[in-house]
């Protein structure tokens, strides 16, 4: 297959990642970045050797590919419009801002034979493919995603900006229909919500229960999954998963012991296997590692909880 032709539209913090990746791998060629604030576009561009440009609608048609880190509410006319040009799309979470725009690229991008990835950065780390391979059926899952606040996430509020990520993984995980969802959260720092916690039932049984924080003193990304025979931690920051069982000795009479064993990942590149993963599949024509759907999924779970702490929607 010839050459991957590549632009990125948004080169903030998250945007310039992508730019230096496409720039760097074998296959693909990065003709141009897209940015809003001409300074900020012409930055990356002589860094990695571009050209750059203010209006995304200049690279309409000259590019087979390109990853959208725009702000979350310019999402679905900037992807819908690469899709409509024939471009392959990787588009940062959430998906976009509401489920119908979430639709209508799920199905633009059925009917132009294009591929459409979403990007939950957290399915590519390394300690939560490790654990996937070791569970079984999970009777319940927490998750605690702490982080000190930062202005660049609060165009979002903190469902949509930091729990989305676990929320994602505890849908693909479990493939089930959730059943019931309580919520509680308030807002502390920011003019939308900053710390929540989640519950959610699902129709196998399974409990998740799911908190995040844009308002902590420092950062915690960790998940745990319980199932009968053991405990999966997953520390998304150090790359560690660490497997709790029941030892051969007794911690008390008639009770097991807890041993526990740890597996340290290497520091990989998370924004690297996404983007090569979004590469594989357009050019093996298979299905990407996170889809539309399961963007589409993960923004209408958020959207729910959202919905229960500004009382739009009744608690079930």
């Amino acid at each position: 297959m010839h050459s991957v032709t590549t632009a990125v539209v948004g080169v903030g913090y998250l945007g310039r990642f992508h730019a230096q990746k496409y720039a760097k791998l074998p296959g693909c060629r990065l003709l141009a970045v897209v940015d809003t604030d001409a300074e900020r576009a012409a930055s990356v561009a002589d860094e990695l050797g571009v050209a750059h440009c203010t209006d995304y609608r200049q690279l309409l048609g000259e590019v087979d590919a390109v990853s959208i880190a725009a702000p979350t509410t310019l999402h679905h006319e900037i992807a819908r419009a690469f899709l409509l040009a024939g471009s392959h799309v990787l588009v940062e979470k959430p998906i976009s801002v509401s489920v119908a725009e979430a639709d209508d690229l799920i199905t633009l991008a059925e009917q132009t034979s294009r591929v459409l990835q979403v990007g939950h950065l957290e399915r590519f780390n390394a300690a939560l493919v490790a654990m996937q391979r070791r569970l079984e059926r999970p009777l319940f899952i927490e998750s605690h995603r702490l982080a000190p606040y930062n202005p660049r996430g609060t165009d979002v509020n903190v469902v949509l900006d930091l729990m989305i990520h676990d929320i994602d993984i505890v849908l693909n995980v479990l493939r089930a229909e959730v059943k019931g969802i309580q919520a509680a959260g308030t807002k502390v720092l920011s003019d939308d919500i900053d710390i929540v916690n989640a519950r959610l039932e699902f129709s196998n049984g399974c409990v998740a229960n799911v908190t995040a924080s844009r308002v902590a003193l420092k950062s915690e990304r960790k998940m745990r999954f319980f199932q009968h025979d053991a405990c999966l931690s997953v520390d998304f920051q150090r790359r560690v998963l660490t497997v709790y069982k029941k030892g051969e000795r007794e911690m008390y009479p008639g009770i097991p012991e807890i041993v526990g064993e740890a597996h340290e990942f290497e520091d990989d590149d998370v924004i690297l296997a996404e983007i090569q993963a979004f590469l594989g599949a357009i050019r093996d024509g298979t299905p990407p590692v996170v889809s539309g759907e399961d963007g589409r999924r993960a923004l209408q779970t958020a959207i729910e909880i959202t919905g229960i702490l500004s009382g739009t929607r009744p608690v079930n």
